[in-house]
């Protein structure tokens, strides 16, 4: 099976609570003498190993598996060995879509090796429809095979299925409301101030208590206590984090409120440009990136340069929390930008995590005030490459090296084909 061919096998994208949700679909499996399973194995650990180390959800698509493309018991047994404690921990939900008698009789050979705490974790649903409950279904890259494949099924049982929750229509934001609505928005109800009220708060609280917590922005919270504050929030109630005991629940609400943007902040128009960036002469992707900022909205960009120094002091403080800036690019990626229609293939998360470091790791060349919006100068380069912001316990870096996350030889790097990725 070559390169290619993987890429259509597994997606990956956000549930609404900004935990990753990875997809993978039987109906793309090749007939087994065409697919190569040790190398298959080895990508989804190769992929897998990016994420478990935060919380995420796996979304399995039975449909379309068969005589042809089913992998032998012996293997499917010691695919299951080679996910250890590491992979499983963090595993929040296995969703298991369309089941049939086939996962049945999985189950029952597979079920003196399972724990009961995995096991709880698995969930099976008989529709897509049931999906909605869950994730965020329209950000969900779903094969048409299984789409058409659900739609017969609802047809054969008629009436008796049920039907989906219906999206209430929508209602004029409250003049109070933070989430989901536009920077002009919440700048009209805010007497012109242009950093968003729960983006300052958040800020402010995590620079005070946060700076040096192992692990910040990469933990997630209860879905229940992210949803009162949101509402606390947008009725305009004031919300105190500490009655709250967790410093990862405002990295979590920040999170979410970029992630509810009607448009990403660093805007639609911008996405060709930064997956551009990785087409750039190393020693040039700063000036670059600079280029680029250049053309969002200036509320964008003060938004933006707001939240980029504050995420350059959390990565001064990775020797304490772990964070440096190539693994705050990883969670922030995809909160930044997104397309406008569609998913972006796990491709672009290379060129936009490695954007997002950049505005990280250079912020004070990227967002010189030398000449306030204007580009960079050679000599501003050369002086950052011997002179860029260094991070605490970090050697500097040449402006624009592939993050770490995604640096490999020549050949490895090929390898993230499979996913997708979705807001």
């Amino acid at each position: 099976m070559s390169q290619p061919d993987l890429e259509e096998l597994a997606e990956i994208g956000e549930d609404r609570f900004g935990r990753r949700v990875i997809t993978f679909s039987c109906c793309r499996m090749p007939p087994s003498h065409e697919l190569n399973h040790r190398r298959l194995l080895e990508y989804l650990k190769h992929t897998l190993d990016q994420y478990v180390e935060s919380d995420y959800t796996i979304v399995y698509f039975h449909y379309g598996l068969n005589s042809r493309n089913k992998p032998s018991l012996g293997w499917l047994q010691s695919t299951y060995k080679e996910f250890d404690r590491r992979y499983k921990k963090n595993l929040k939900a296995l969703y298991v879509v369309h089941p049939t008698n086939f996962i049945k009789v999985l189950w029952t050979i597979f079920k003196p090796l399972i724990s009961h705490k995995f096991g709880r974790k698995i969930i099976y649903f008989n529709y897509l429809s049931e999906l909605r409950e869950h994730l965020k279904y329209g950000q969900l890259i779903v094969p048409p095979e299984v789409l058409r494949y659900d739609e017969k099924l609802r047809n054969l049982h008629g009436g008796q299925v049920p039907a989906p929750a219906k999206t209430p229509p929508p209602r004029p934001p409250l003049p109070t409301q933070q989430f989901g609505v536009s920077l002009q928005y919440l700048k009209d109800k805010n007497q012109g101030e242009l950093i968003p009220p729960v983006l300052r708060f958040t800020v402010t609280y995590l620079r005070e208590k946060g700076l040096r917590t192992e692990g910040l922005f990469r933990r997630s919270a209860s879905v229940h206590t992210i949803r009162e504050i949101q509402r606390l929030y947008n009725q305009g109630k004031p919300v105190n984090f500490d009655d709250y005991g967790d410093v990862h629940i405002p990295a979590v609400i920040l999170k979410t409120f970029l992630r509810e943007l009607p448009q990403p902040l660093l805007t639609f128009t911008a996405y060709e440009q930064i997956l551009g960036i990785t087409s750039v002469e190393s020693s040039l992707r700063v000036t670059r990136c600079h280029q680029i900022l250049q053309s969002l909205p200036e509320h964008n960009y003060a938004v933006l340069r707001y939240l980029m120094g504050f995420l350059h002091e959390v990565s001064r403080e990775s020797i304490f929390n772990k964070m440096n800036s190539s693994n705050l690019a990883c969670v922030f990626g995809l909160n930044l930008i997104w397309p406008s229609q569609g998913a972006s293939s796990l491709s672009a998360l290379v060129p936009m995590n490695l954007f997002t470091e950049l505005l990280i790791e250079y912020y004070e060349m990227v967002f010189s005030t030398q000449e306030a919006r204007g580009g960079l100068g050679a000599g501003a380069v050369e002086a950052g490459e011997q002179s860029g912001p260094v991070s605490r316990g970090r050697t500097p870096r040449r402006p624009g090296l592939v993050p770490r996350a995604s640096a490999a030889p020549d050949g490895a790097r090929e390898t993230p084909l499979v996913l997708e990725a979705s807001r």
